[in-house]
């Protein structure tokens, strides 16, 4: 249930568990396959941060040279 993408606190209510560490003890397991997914996750993320920043960035700069031109 936890890998389908159920919120853990979500699945801890329904199983009645009074303690999340019992749930995620419970219905999570890991494997080498789900790390290297999440991390795939994570370096999407950051690529996208940098590409924001670079547009935020070119965006800074054209306002620089508007105001020159002004």
């Amino acid at each position: 249930m936890a890998k389908s993408g159920m919120n853990p606190k979500v699945l801890q209510y329904l199983m009645g568990h009074s303690d999340i560490s019992v749930t995620l003890n419970t219905y999570t397991h890991l494997k080498l396959d789900d790390a290297k997914d999440e991390l795939e996750k994570l370096s999407q993320v950051w690529e996208a941060e940098k590409e924001i920043a670079r547009a935020e960035n070119k965006s800074d700069l054209h306002s620089v040279d508007d105001r020159k031109h002004a």
